[in-house]
């Protein structure tokens, strides 16, 4: 069946109340996480996204039981995992090349099983993404790697053994499977330059109440104190606020002028962003576990810089790229993550953004009223960010390729109609704007 497209009529209105969903760069980890307890988990506030779906054909091809208790009382965003029954440590390959998460089952399985036969990672072609640090890390507990038909063979033959271990970048997915294949290693284990994303902290949380002994976490350096993989029990856990969809939903409220408030979310995560939606011009107030955002003069340039958290997150590039193509003045924008992640621009331009690109560095020259225009998803973000361009755009958008966007975003299309845009999935063969006319001579 020919896959469907989001179609948005520019009215530039985005206002109101949303909630975000869990973070789906938590809860794929968490998932994974489940493999070490070797009984049933429940996860809370799982997003219904493509993503989880993959990694739940991952974990019950490995042997696992996984179920959504979508049934008439029960919550459908509730997981349970029953990994008990876990016979298998290989990931086929059908499976792992649909999503880079899958990497992450690595550090559990050789943690529960001393093994494990991975394929190597797919996921959005927004750069190399290279899982040298995964193995580096991993190879300091003793676990010994091999390269058999295309899958990484994992083997620990003396076992897991504590280390200290210093990442050359704070890789988020090194920072996991190191994590999780650490809690079981013999002795204490430092790992020095750590990522200190909030789904790094949520990892950490999950584990410390299965019964891993775990300190820092969310600090540059994190010791963990290995236990028997026997010590290691099920919990009931909850997916802490998805930051991205909610900085993705800020940043609309911004384009439009809002008042726009994201619920369900921990702004402390959010920092950089909301610092940068401020520089902008817009005004933004905080609670416990909400963000309002408003704007009433014009959007100002901005300089922005993608680094691993605390600072500002490449997953929000391409959404503040669109502001800063909607603001009066020239931005600078600096990708310092990935290489690749700049392909948006193309697709900006097509709706009357003012790009140039040179190397890694982004010369925005706002000003632009953008027009609507047939666009396609390069990656999630930028999806995502085409949706909320059309929904300021003069015209009709039309985003093609958004299996990219249901890999991440939950209802994206219900929750911005319910906030006010003009929005809708529909078949791409509808006749659009083309008129045939057949002439004949008589």
């Amino acid at each position: 069946m020919a896959q469907e497209i989001i179609v948005v009529h520019g009215n530039g209105t985005l206002a109101g109340e949303v909630q975000v969903s869990g973070a789906k760069n938590s809860a794929l980890k968490l998932m994974a996480a489940s493999i070490l307890a070797g009984g049933e988990c429940i996860i809370r506030n799982v997003p219904r996204i493509s993503d989880i779906e993959v990694m739940a054909e991952v974990l019950e091809q490995l042997g696992a039981r996984v179920e959504r208790n979508n049934h008439e009382g029960r919550d459908e965003h509730t997981l349970t995992i029953d990994t008990s029954s876990v016979n298998s440590f290989e990931t086929p390959y059908e499976l792992v090349s649909k999503m880079r998460a899958s990497i992450s089952v690595l550090g559990p399985l050789i943690g529960r099983f001393g093994s494990a036969l991975v394929a190597m990672p797919g996921g959005c072609q927004i750069g190399a993404r290279k899982i040298d640090m995964h193995l580096k890390g991993l190879e300091s507990l003793g676990v010994e790697f091999g390269i058999d038909h295309g899958y990484l063979k994992a083997t620990t033959p003396h076992g897991l053994k504590a280390a200290h271990v210093v990442l050359d970048f704070p890789s988020v997915g090194a920072t996991e499977n190191m994590l999780m294949a650490a809690v079981v290693a013999e002795g204490v284990t430092t790992i020095e330059n750590a990522a200190r994303e909030p789904e790094i902290v949520d990892l950490a949380n999950m584990l410390v109440e299965m019964g891993a002994r775990i300190e820092d976490a969310g600090s540059s350096i994190i010791r963990v104190t290995g236990v028997p993989i026997g010590a290691l029990h099920p919990c009931d856990h909850a997916t802490v606020g998805d930051r991205i969809e909610a900085g993705t939903f800020l940043a609309g409220g911004a384009l439009t002028g809002g008042p726009l408030t994201v619920r369900g979310i921990d702004p402390s995560y959010l920092r950089m962003a909301i610092m940068k939606l401020r520089e902008m011009g817009c005004t933004v107030r905080e609670g416990d576990d909400f963000v309002t955002v408003t704007r009433e003069g014009d959007l100002r340039p901005v300089e922005i810089q993608t680094l691993p958290h605390p600072g500002f997150p490449t997953d929000l590039q391409a959404q503040f790229m669109l502001l800063a193509a909607c603001a009066k003045g020239t931005s600078v924008i600096t990708e310092n993550v990935f290489e690749n992640r700049f392909m948006f621009a193309a697709e900006l331009a097509r709706m009357g953004a003012d790009i140039v690109i040179e190397d890694h560095h982004a010369l925005v020259r706002g000003g632009c009223q953008l027009q609507g225009a047939p666009v396609s998803s390069t990656d999630l973000r930028a999806g995502a960010a085409l949706v909320l361009a059309g929904i300021v755009a003069e015209g009709e958008t039309r985003v093609h390729k958004i299996s990219h966007i249901d890999r991440g975003y939950e209802d994206y299309v219900g929750k911005l109609r319910s906030l006010g845009a003009e929005a809708s999935r529909e078949l791409p063969y509808r006749n659009h704007r083309a008129t045939i006319r057949v002439e004949t001579e008589c």
